[in-house]
């Protein structure tokens, strides 16, 4: 795999002319943050040796290079997800692309489901901690260059960084939420006996991305930052029907306050 991140990175650096700083990887319906992006370099993932292509809805497959908050950053503007077909070393092969490029921080964000009663839909979320229950990336020969055997995941979301969005959402009135974000294999929107259990083991919101690229980035000691668009509500009483052209909707609608947060975080990085 290390022969095959080398192969990648080269190729990109090739490409572009922009060393990043930061990674960003936006989630179901939030590729939208990359208007704001200036100086842009673009590449189609299906260009990029060794990079998967997206296939969902939502996700449009393209590596976007540029200036956004004074610093120099790369967006994935589409993501992959295990339930696509891919194994979780093809779904986070590009954190490990992006820390060979050069990004000293990761940024993340996803559309999901909220368990916690106090949620309601368009709400924005800062992921103060995981609960992984997808396979897990690491699984398999550990590259001592990429990381340890047993990386430490106590403080997997970067308290610096999420008391920063805080600050960010507190001086432009955006109501923001913290909570713990439950990581699914998908592709089925959850039951709601799946929702409470969710709830019962310590879930605020339930997606089926983010943990994956954010235990990987740990594993190679990048600081990850991680917000969640509450897209849909799994609270008893309040579960309705959900397809994915809504939750895409909603995160289109909720996605300027997220882009305000990380552009203005960016410019106090």
């Amino acid at each position: 795999m290390l022969e095959k991140i080398n192969q990648t990175a080269t190729y990109i650096k090739g490409k572009v002319s922009i060393a990043p700083e930061v990674g960003i990887i936006l989630g179901t319906g939030l590729g939208g943050l990359v208007r704001e992006i200036e100086q842009q370099e673009i590449l189609e993932y299906k260009d990029i040796p060794n990079f998967p292509v997206s296939t969902v809805e939502g996700h449009s497959g393209r590596l976007i290079f540029g200036m956004l908050g004074g610093k120099k950053v790369v967006a994935m503007q589409g993501r992959f997800h295990f339930y696509e077909g891919y194994d979780m070393k093809q779904v986070t092969f590009p954190v490990r692309v992006m820390k060979f490029l050069g990004i000293k921080q990761l940024f993340v964000s996803n559309a999901s489901g909220g368990m916690n009663p106090n949620f309601e839909i368009g709400d924005l979320m800062i992921i103060n901690d995981h609960i992984n229950l997808m396979p897990n990336p690491l699984i398999g020969a550990n590259i001592k260059e990429l990381g340890p055997r047993f990386p430490d995941m106590h403080s997997t979301y970067d308290p610096s960084l999420m008391a920063l969005a805080k600050e960010v959402a507190a001086a432009n009135s955006i109501k923001i939420q913290e909570g713990c974000y439950v990581g699914t294999t998908g592709p089925t929107f959850e039951t709601p006996k799946e929702y409470y259990y969710f709830r019962v083991i310590g879930g605020d919101a339930v997606g089926m991305s983010t943990v994956p690229e954010v235990i990987v980035a740990r594993h190679m000691d990048i600081p990850v930052f991680a917000i969640s668009i509450i897209t849909d509500l799994g609270v008893p009483g309040k579960i309705v029907e959900v397809s994915h052209e809504e939750v895409q909707i909603v995160g289109a609608k909720a996605e300027q306050k997220m882009t305000l947060i990380m552009k203005q975080m960016l410019t106090k990085l």
